[in-house]
Order: C-alpha cells, then sequence, then structure tokens
C-alpha cells in the first residue's frame, strides 16, 4: 500500500508517523507516546534510552538484559541488586554460579581503616583531618594549633623552625637556641671606646 504524504512507520506499533510526533532513535521513527521501554513500559528521552537492535530499553532494562552480571551489576554503581528482571519479562541468561563470598569482610573497609589512622595533633592531641591539615616538622597539625611554642604567633612554611618535636618562629627559635653572646639573640653590641 503507498504511503500518500504520510510519514515513516513506527517502531512500536507499526502506524505512520507524522513529523510533528516524530523521535528518531537508533534510525527508526517512533510517535511520543510509543517512545517506551519494551521491558517496563516507562517513557523514554534522548538521555534514558538504550537501544540493541531493534529493540529500545530504558537504562536499568538493558543493563539488567545486556550488561554484566552478577552481584552490583543492573542498577547503577554502588548498588548491590540480584533483580535478574523477571518480573520484567527479561530472558537472562545465567552464567555460571560465582563462588560463595565470605559473609565478614576480609580486609577493613577504606572508611574503617580512615578512622582508625586519623592523625593526632602533637599541640592539643585531638583528630587532624584533611581539610584542618598542615604539615610541619614531619607531623600534622590543626590550623589552630600551628602556632609558636614561646610567643604564640601564627606560623607559615616561611617563618616556621622545629625543634624536639615543637614548633617555633625564627625569632624565638634564634633567641632560644641560636648563638649566645654579644651580637646575637637580640642583644645589642657594647660600643668600643677610643
Amino acid at each position: 500500500m503507498p504511503n500518500w504524504g504520510g510519514g515513516a512507520k513506527c517502531g512500536a506499533c507499526e502506524k505512520t508517523v507524522y513529523h510533528a510526533e516524530e523521535i528518531q532513535c537508533n534510525g527508526r521513527s517512533f510517535h511520543k507516546t510509543c517512545f517506551l521501554c519494551m521491558a517496563c513500559r516507562k517513557a523514554l528521552d534522548s538521555t534514558t534510552v538504550a537501544a540493541h537492535e531493534s529493540e529500545i530499553y530504558c537504562k536499568t532494562c538493558y543493563g539488567r538484559k545486556y550488561g554484566p552480571k552478577g552481584v552490583g551489576f543492573g542498577q547503577g554503581a554502588g548498588c548491590l541488586s540480584m533483580d535478574t528482571g523477571d518480573h520484567l519479562g527479561l530472558n537472562l541468561q545465567q552464567g555460571s554460579p560465582k563462588s560463595a563470598r565470605p559473609s565478614t569482610p576480609t580486609n577493613a573497609s577504606k572508611f574503617a581503616k580512615k578512622m582508625v589512622d586519623v592523625d593526632k595533633c602533637p599541640r592539643c592531641g585531638k583528630s587532624v583531618y584533611a581539610a584542618e591539615k598542615i604539615m610541619g616538622g614531619g607531623k600534622p597539625w590543626h590550623k589552630t594549633c600551628f602556632r609558636c611554642a614561646i610567643c604564640g604567633k601564627s606560623l607559615e612554611s616561611t617563618n616556621v623552625t622545629d625543634k624536639d618535636g615543637e614548633l617555633y618562629c625564627k625569632v624565638c627559635y634564634a633567641k632560644n637556641f641560636g648563638p649566645k653572646g654579644i651580637g646575637f639573640g637580640g642583644l645589642t653590641q657594647v660600643e668600643k671606646k677610643e
């Protein structure tokens, strides 16, 4: 039968699709109302569609049917899912059964290690987290604790010195640990009499 003045045939219902109601996907035309996932019947758009040959699916159903199989696949990153999509009519080929995982983790999680290995500030003894950490003398310090042990002046990388695990400004370090005598440590020279 000739196609008099009409558009292409819909990939889902096989009726004529006119330009005003046309959505194209994978070289085929669909009515806006027919552009649905073949498994769950959810409405699709250009960001949620996944095509396989002449079939269209939402990304979730596509992943269940054609994606990797096993725990954690088919629902997005980080999800643990054993949903095979049977309730949606997806015929999935099951691979060989995987060996059972132990019920208790053999290694502590990164989060648990991070909580145990949190650095302690040498000045106050409290935990130092990355957002507040300043390194000085090979140790982590809180920004508020990164001060001279004698005068309390706030320190920076350009004016910090360390001795025996404690931080000092350059002036206090020179006065207390620098060379002693006339002309050093803030003492003034005695004028020579002629």
